[in-house]
């Protein structure tokens, strides 16, 4: 774990689920941390394994790794943004648990499209040629290049990079400086990642790493790619649904564009009613994965909800508040028993809910419908976010900090119980 460097009020803040800015520089730092840790283990893996890998693989870790030096010499803070993208950890994640092997290797592989992607948005000068064994070059938070010779040439300059493959069949040039300092790019046989309207959140429909193989949820959903990802569609409820938030609760608007880094849509499931499935990784916190919400209410429900997710788990990273525990509770929202780390995810999300559900029945924004449906759901999840801090308070999984975490917590619950049943 990370050493705590949090003070205790931030931390008491952050057990509200209200924005609180302290907090969020403390769970980016947290985060980075989590990040660079991950960065070691695999350089560790790689030099304590070297003389397995084939030497063309050695060769090219060396000179890659020697890349990602450089560019983060030349601009730390733009490298960062890259390290710190949340499919750059999935991916991190998946090669440390590859096994030994062409698994091994060709996650290892991968880091040439890591390195590349921070040379751009660093400005470093670049040529030369690298091998991309799986014919896919990704560059995390900015695109992919169809590469069918299985390798690229690459030359450029601090303002401009040019990535082509190989036998001369596809390529991009990639310009510095584009919309929020982020390079664009455009070629043949290039797909270029988009930013959601009014924010710095991208839409990532192309990242290999952006849903585990086995699929998100009961049902094992998949990525949704693209066309059948509706980009489109996504930027129009996405312009609404933070307009919606934005009348109803200035400060969760706010807090989701900074927290959330990338929406990854999934496909659509069989299932007719009920609410749109989503999630949050733990490999990769950021990232919002969900199916496209059929109103612009549902979004905003999933943005707030996702957002307290990957705070709390950055949180953990950071200071412990729980230890690992066998023991299985049942919750109101989930039909299947869950851990005690499942059970403080989904309190504290909920109680997040309720407190934009509060908001939402009292105020003049959005339908009907939904301030009918927000005055329904705030009681029931009021009455659920209650039970499961009762079975927390007993738990003997919490650490000292995680019991004021969810001390805290209660406290925010009876206030929001009281806010809710006070005349006007």
């Amino acid at each position: 774990m990370i050493p705590a460097t949090v003070p205790a009020e931030t931390i008491r803040q952050l057990a509200t689920t209200r924005p609180a800015p302290a907090g969020t520089v403390a769970l980016r730092a947290a985060l980075h941390a989590r990040r660079m840790l991950l960065l070691k283990a695999l350089l560790v893996r790689a030099e304590r394994e070297g003389g397995l890998l084939a030497p063309a693989a050695r060769s090219r870790f060396e000179t890659d790794w020697a890349l990602l030096e450089r560019a983060e010499h030349a601009d730390p803070v733009a490298v960062r943004a890259l390290l710190d993208y949340p499919m750059t950890g999935a991916w991190l994640t998946a090669a440390l648990a590859a096994p030994r092997g062409p698994a091994w290797e060709g996650q290892l592989a991968r880091l040439g499209g890591v390195t590349l992607a921070a040379a751009v948005r660093a400005g470093c000068a670049v040529s030369g040629e690298w091998a991309v064994p799986s014919g896919v070059l990704v560059l995390p938070g900015l695109g992919v290049l169809r590469c069918p010779s299985g390798r690229v040439l690459v030359d450029g300059d601090p303002r401009l990079v040019r990535i082509g493959d190989g036998a001369g069949r596809t390529e991009v040039l990639l310009a510095r400086g584009g919309p929020g300092g982020r390079p664009v790019g455009s070629g043949t046989g290039w797909s270029g990642l988009c930013a959601l309207p009014g924010s710095a959140v991208l839409l990532d429909d192309l990242d290999p790493h952006r849903v585990p193989a086995h699929g998100i949820g009961p049902e094992a959903l998949p990525a949704a790619g693209r066309p059948q990802s509706t980009p489109g569609r996504w930027a129009e409820r996405w312009r609404a649904a933070r307009a919606l938030l934005a009348a109803v609760d200035p400060g969760r608007v706010a807090e989701t564009g900074t927290v959330l880094r990338a929406v990854v849509p999934l496909a659509p499931s069989g299932r007719r009613h009920g609410p749109p499935m989503s999630a949050t990784l733990r490999a990769a916190p950021g990232a919002l994965l969900s199916q496209l919400p059929g109103e612009a209410d549902r979004l905003a429900e999933v943005l707030v909800h996702e957002t307290q997710h990957t705070k709390l788990a950055a949180l953990h990273e950071l200071v412990p508040l729980y230890r690992p525990g066998g023991a299985r509770y049942r919750v109101g929202w989930r039909t299947d028993p869950r851990p005690v780390p499942g059970v403080l995810h989904g309190a504290y999300a909920h109680l997040a809910l309720a407190d934009l559900w509060r908001r939402a029945r009292a105020g003049p924004a959005g339908t009907d419908d939904w301030r009918t449906r927000a005055g329904r759901q705030f009681e029931v999840s009021w009455d659920q976010v209650g039970e499961a801090l009762s079975i927390l308070r007993e738990s003997d999984e919490l650490t000292f900090t995680g019991r004021e975490f969810v001390q805290e917590m209660e406290r925010r619950h009876t206030d929001l119980g009281v806010a809710a049943r006070s005349p006007g």
